[in-house]
């Protein structure tokens, strides 16, 4: 009986744990959309990336820091999406 009990409560556990990291991917790929924008946004940011921060591609952080950091040669469109962004 106390065998059973405790594959219960490994499984009980195990199944805690995968909801948990479940729910913190999700949280963290809602998070990751947001940051990228939208995509009109992307559309008129991607080739300033390219042509700016290509060595920053996949990081958005680092991606949006090095277009924030060369705003004086943004395109005019990419520059509008910051303006608009307050950034």
């Amino acid at each position: 009986m106390r065998a059973r009990f405790l594959r219960f409560a490994g499984a009980k556990s195990r199944a805690r744990r995968a909801l948990t990291v479940g729910l913190f991917l999700a949280l963290f790929a809602s998070a990751a959309n947001a940051q990228q924008g939208t995509p009109e946004q992307r559309r008129a940011c991607t080739p300033d990336v390219y042509r700016l921060c290509a060595g920053e591609i996949p990081n958005v952080r680092a991606i949006t820091a090095c277009l924030r950091r060369n705003c004086s040669s943004l395109s005019e469109a990419c520059r509008t999406v910051f303006d608009q962004a307050g950034g």
